[in-house]
């Protein structure tokens, strides 16, 4: 369908394994992609865990699935993990296929084996026959000119990696410069879905 506004909905936790005061602050990455796909002329759909039926449904009609969860011991959260394993499915009826895919995850330290959660999610997308939308940023903060407030600061390529401090909320972490990676990323991907949609 010519011109049709391509929808991306993101699928994420952040439960900040239960504390309170932390809860919301993989949220915030989500909402900054969100926001870039919307800027780039998509339409953006927010689907915290755990989904509802209804949510299903509007998953099986995007033409982008993003997923997102925090870095726990190396690896997605328990409510992230439950998500991926009740799409089976849709993995087993070829539901998500050929759709395009990313993945973003947030965690207290700059590592945090934050790589390890994006390739876990790169798998559970390729298992579904979706296409994989990387970073497309180079390295921010990677020469002795960089700076911490630099795009991709943590200087990920396979997905998007945020960082937040273990001791702040969501009203101040992520920094800015992981909020705006998130925009770009957003961007990128409406434009892809754009470009898939509608080939010509």
């Amino acid at each position: 369908m010519k011109n049709r506004s391509p929808l991306v909905a993101v699928v994420y936790d952040s439960a900040s394994r239960g504390l309170g005061e932390l809860t919301g602050r993989t949220e915030q990455v989500a909402l900054s992609l969100g926001r870039g796909a919307e800027c780039a002329g998509a339409a953006a759909c927010l689907l915290r865990v755990p989904l509802q039926p209804a949510d299903w449904i509007l998953l099986d009609g995007a033409d982008v699935i993003v997923f997102g969860a925090p870095t726990y011991m190396g690896s997605v959260s328990a409510a992230l993990k439950v998500f991926m394993e009740e799409s089976l499915g849709r993995f087993l009826g070829r539901v998500w296929q050929d759709k395009l895919a990313a993945g973003f995850t947030n965690s207290a330290a700059m590592s945090g084996d934050k790589l390890s959660t994006l390739t876990q999610l790169a798998v559970f997308a390729a298992q579904h026959g979706m296409l994989w939308v990387s970073l497309g940023q180079l390295a921010g903060w990677s020469t002795t000119a960089g700076r911490p407030e630099d795009l991709n600061r943590l200087g990920s390529f396979l997905g998007l990696m945020a960082q937040s401090n273990a001791d702040q909320g969501p009203t101040e972490v992520p920094p800015l410069a992981d909020r705006a990676t998130a925009f770009e990323f957003g961007k990128r991907i409406a434009t892809l879905a754009a470009r898939w949609a509608d080939p010509q």
